[in-house]
């Protein structure tokens, strides 16, 4: 073959490692597997994939940390990974811009775009918020949460004065959506089931506290699972704040918008999610920072870019509400979307992204859990194994399947370590 004869490669560039991005290259993966024309590139923050349903187990030790994340190396053989921060896209010149651990900065060139790199945490400009707050989204969020639970338990230990004693085993988690409320129901569990090795700390003495703006918590399940899941967590222990927001934040506690003082040392934010910058100053972002798609998932008046997960707005086919930023929305229009590149590649006509969420569902610990199937609404034990057999088979690789596994049936039979490995980095709350 000569090399007029040979195929042109299109270089197609995906931006971002979470559920949308990685499943897209697994699937373009799988899909030139036997092309030489296609090179795929992935650029994320992080060299492995974060399967973010299990972070609040990983938090709190059901789960051993990581466990819940997968080298993108070993689940994308065939697929270029580059490690760095994006610093800009250049929609006219088809170049990304990169840089690694304040590197040089390198330059990446694309014929197709696949844009992917999920949105930020919203503090919603809060005083003293995001400078005082823990986060759950990430491994690191999930490791540092740990450590600050347990550094509370030994402070706490210590103690003599009551008032003080109360700060350090209280914690507050604002917002009442998946995220907060399942790490609510771990963070306290683990630290009623860890006080029991405190000579000095009583599982009553532990408070934890869910603050949310809305008058109900789970707005994405039913009212009646939503009231049955909070029943569930009071007769823990467990006190909701609702209908009332937080106001500010600093470092010995949380003020509420009513005046509410709460005193803790364990804030943790749970209460929105916005676009991520390097999208929102995008000129061609909407007013919320996230990217108008059409059905097929391109972005329009820019052939050849596409958008999913949190940095899109999706919508059904026919109109109607944008599907939720999920997860499991991520995922589906990051399969949707690779087929429609190499459609497009191979000059055939994309097709329509359509997707019925198969459901929701919130793990609570203690063998139980929520869970809402289209009509079918279940709680208790049956939800709670149904949430782990779903996200058993979700996580990638046979090999992290068994080792999540072992971790559930470790901790059915002995208590959650308290061991806190401390990083250099880090300091005591």
């Amino acid at each position: 073959m000569t090399d007029a004869q040979r195929p042109v490669t299109k270089r197609i560039v995906i931006l971002g490692g979470g559920f949308g991005g990685v499943y897209a290259a697994m699937t373009l993966q799988s899909l030139t597997r036997w092309r030489r024309d296609v090179d795929v590139t992935l650029i994320a923050r992080e060299n492995f994939f974060l399967f973010t349903p299990m972070l609040p187990q990983a938090a709190t030790g059901s789960i051993e940390a990581h466990h819940v994340v997968v080298s993108l190396r070993r689940v994308l053989p065939r697929v270029r990974v580059l490690e760095a921060e994006i610093e800009s896209i250049d929609l006219d010149a088809h170049t990304v811009t990169i840089e690694h651990d304040e590197g040089q900065p390198h330059s990446v060139t694309w014929d197709q775009l696949i844009i992917a790199v999920g949105g930020e945490t919203n503090f919603f400009g809060l005083p003293g918020v995001a400078e005082n707050a823990l986060t759950i989204r990430t491994l690191a969020d999930a490791i540092e949460l740990r450590n600050r639970v347990i550094d509370m338990l030994e402070q706490a230990e210590l103690e003599d004065d009551p008032a003080v004693r109360k700060r350090l085993l209280t914690v507050v988690v604002a917002g009442a959506g998946f995220a907060g409320i399942e790490t609510a129901a771990e963070t306290d569990l683990f630290m009623r089931t860890a006080a029991r090795l405190y000579r000095n700390i009583k599982p009553q003495d532990v408070t934890t506290v869910v603050v949310d703006l809305q008058s109900r918590i789970l707005p994405e399940l039913s009212s009646a699972l939503a009231s049955w899941t909070q029943r569930t967590l009071e007769k823990r222990g467990v006190l909701f704040r609702l209908g009332v927001g937080v106001k500010s934040a600093d470092a010995s506690g949380v003020t509420l918008a009513d005046g509410t003082r709460i005193d803790t040392n364990v804030f943790v934010w749970a209460g929105g999610v916005s676009a991520n910058p390097l999208v929102a100053k995008l000129p061609i972002a909407n007013q919320r920072g996230r990217l108008p798609v059409d059905e097929y998932l391109g972005v329009p008046g820019h052939p050849g870019v596409w958008a999913v997960g949190d940095s899109a707005v999706v919508t059904p086919p026919g109109g109607g509400a944008p599907y939720p930023p999920t997860a499991q929305h991520a995922l589906r229009e990051g399969l949707q979307v690779a087929h429609n590149v190499i459609a497009v590649i191979d000059g055939k006509p994309p097709h329509p992204f359509a997707y019925t969420a198969v459901g929701q569902m919130a793990h609570l610990g203690e063998h139980q859990a929520v869970a809402m199937l289209g009509g079918l609404k279940i709680s208790g034990f049956p939800a709670w194994w149904l949430w782990r057999t779903y996200y058993l088979f979700r996580i990638p690789t046979l090999e992290r399947k068994i080792r999540v596994a072992i971790d559930w049936t470790l901790d059915l039979l002995f208590s959650r370590d308290t061991v806190q490995v401390k990083l250099p980095r880090e300091k005591s709350g």
